[in-house]
């Protein structure tokens, strides 16, 4: 995986999954439906789903959960890959 030319792909990309308060679990299979048609998907975690972690911690539980890796994540948001 060359992280470099995946960070250049995802930066057009547009947000398709939003993690709000409902945390993780209402976004696990959305996300991996998006990933086995789209191998990056860019995720945004809203300041309520937060709650006490970061958002390194939540992205890297989320592509534990759908099999991805996380190539980056930059503020609020980050881009999974699979």
């Amino acid at each position: 995986m060359d992280t470099q030319a995946l960070r250049k792909r995802a930066h057009d990309l547009d947000v398709t999954v939003w993690v709000g308060k409902g945390g993780l679990d209402p976004v696990v299979d959305e996300c991996d439906d998006q990933l086995k048609s789209a191998e990056l998907v860019k995720v945004k975690f809203l300041r309520s789903a937060q709650g006490g972690t970061d958002v390194e911690t939540l992205a890297d539980e989320l592509a534990d959960r759908t099999d991805a890796d996380v190539v980056e994540t930059r503020g609020n948001t980050a881009v999974l890959y699979r």
